[in-house]
């Protein structure tokens, strides 16, 4: 809460918000019954979301982001930003939805016009009478006689990380200087920066530089990074402060931000929460009963989803060993196959990437030789974790090495599976004097690691901010050292796995990682 909170407040605005929800749509009939309480009895309100609709369940694999919209229609959204997924399947996909919304999209920094399918959509301009399918660079919407203001940024690393074609990404702080500047000629004194950039990401674009670099924005509600912001955050570098929110990720929170500001547009107070769409009662049901219209809509698509999930995607000529404490304390061929899968992936978006890491907690069991259907990967892969992929010197990777096998030979959800590298480890020597040789794999050949050379490192997102209790790679995260193109693990693995001859694997344990005690 600001100091200035004392003062009374000339007007208060509630907006709740939503980012990366990926196509986890199956608690949205609980999500939606959460917006219609917190609504209710408050006619200053807006609901916006900051984009990544599309991309992370078998729900956009089969209807492209047209189930999530459908209840997106019904929860009744204001605005929406485009995220980086949004352009996955090109203007093909994108074009439908943006249609078919009934609300419109705000973004400044993306340019369509050379698009054919969505350059009629998009219209460059700030207007307080926007229209539902229509993209503009800023809305004004009245909210109980106010004026406040609405503008789009997108990531610029979707370029490299999706698929957008002939769409162009501009530069994302003179795009916000000029929709503050628009917004501002047209009355506007409340204004906020509806983003899809990342909290504090490492792509060179996040929500901590914009509210640095640009004046005049009172609230950046964020997306792209999956942040956890479990209460707001206040930049304070010019005269009128900008709070920032995000609210994690897959449908699991409703955020909720309520803002006070003073008869000149300045912020003076703010109080937010994440709402967990997930909490119970102490009965065990759930706070936030299913919203029936929302349950019915979502009736129509899930048993179809069921089905797909009995599809095979390949096979395996022998068991795929996983689970605990298999892959919690050794190499398992299961855990070579998914991180060589990862390594792949990020390849094609980051060519210099030369090592993988799963964290063996998240391989979960064994396969059976035989064949491999989609609800088998996502067995194995249950946590939907997308892929991030890090800047890491030799030396801080020794020490995530040391923490994999810290305590080795006893199960750790936190030992690491790799792919890209092999390491040699004494688990009777004393923790943190364990790993005794690492080498990465550079252009077909073995090589001793450097502690002083910078290395591309695939992982996940989980193991990435720190999960498993790696403060290395917290570290890293927190310097901006970690780029988030998405892209979900199971997908990986399941896309990865077609990519064989007959779609048929057979991985072995190759001596990546060896207990010289053993």
């Amino acid at each position: 809460m600001l100091q200035s909170a004392i003062k009374a407040p000339d007007y208060q605005l509630r907006v709740l918000h939503v980012n990366d929800t990926h196509a986890n749509i199956e608690n949205t009939p609980r999500q939606i019954s959460a917006i219609y309480d917190h609504r209710k009895g408050n006619t200053n309100n807006l609901l916006l979301h900051a984009g990544d609709v599309f991309s992370g369940t078998l729900y956009f694999n089969e209807f492209k982001g047209l189930a999530d919209l459908e209840l997106m229609n019904l929860a009744g959204f204001d605005a929406m930003t485009f995220g980086n997924h949004e352009f996955d399947l090109g203007s093909e996909a994108l074009a439908p939805f943006v249609q078919k919304a009934q609300f419109p999209f705000v973004s400044a920094n993306v340019d369509f016009s050379a698009d054919t399918l969505m350059k009629n959509l998009e219209l460059n301009t700030y207007t307080n009478k926007p229209k539902n399918g229509k993209i503009y660079d800023g809305i004004i919407k009245n909210v109980n006689g106010e004026k406040v203001g609405i503008f789009g940024l997108t990531t610029a690393e979707t370029a490299s990380i999706s698929s957008p074609g002939d769409v162009k990404f501009d530069d994302y702080i003179s795009s916000a200087k000029a929709s503050v500047k628009a917004l501002k000629k047209q009355g506007v004194d409340k204004i906020i920066a509806l983003t899809h950039i990342g909290y504090n990401d490492g792509g060179g674009d996040n929500d901590l530089e914009l509210a640095n670099q640009v004046e005049g924005i009172d609230v950046i509600v964020g997306g792209h990074s999956h942040t956890q912001l479990d209460k707001p955050v206040v930049v304070k570098k010019y005269k009128e402060p900008t709070v920032i929110v995000q609210a994690n990720e897959y449908s699991k929170f409703l955020g909720e931000l309520d803002v006070s500001f003073d008869k000149k547009g300045k912020v003076i107070a703010y109080e937010g929460e994440l709402i967990s769409v997930d909490a119970k009662n102490a009965d065990g049901s759930y706070i936030f009963a299913d919203d029936p219209v929302a349950a019915q809509i979502l009736a129509k698509y899930k048993p179809i989803v069921d089905a797909k999930k009995n599809q095979v995607v390949g096979s395996t000529t022998v068991d795929l060993i996983g689970g605990n404490p298999a892959a919690r304390t050794g190499e398992t061929n299961l855990g070579n196959l998914i991180a060589d899968g990862m390594l792949a992936k990020a390849k094609t978006i980051n060519p210099n990437t030369v090592i993988a890491l799963q964290n063996g907690g998240g391989v979960r069991t064994t396969l059976k030789a035989g064949p491999i259907t989609l609800a088998d990967v996502m067995t194995v892969l249950p946590f939907s974790n997308a892929l991030a992929i890090m800047e890491i010197r030799g030396s801080e990777l020794k020490t995530a090495l040391e923490h994999s096998v810290k305590d080795a030979p006893a199960a750790s959800g936190g030992f690491l599976q790799v792919s890209g590298m092999r390491f040699t480890y004494d688990s009777s020597k004393p923790t943190g004097q364990r790993v005794q040789t690492v080498e990465v794999l550079q252009n077909g050949e073995y090589s001793a690691l450097s502690d002083t050379e910078t290395y591309y490192a695939a992982t996940n997102i989980f193991t990435a901010k720190g999960g498993d209790g790696y403060s290395v790679f917290a570290d890293i995260y927190a310097d901006g050292r970690v780029s988030e193109p998405g892209f979900v693990d199971w997908e990986i693995f399941s896309d990865y796995i077609q990519s064989f001859p007959d779609q048929t694997v057979a991985p072995g344990v190759e001596g990546r990682i060896i207990d010289v005690k053993q």
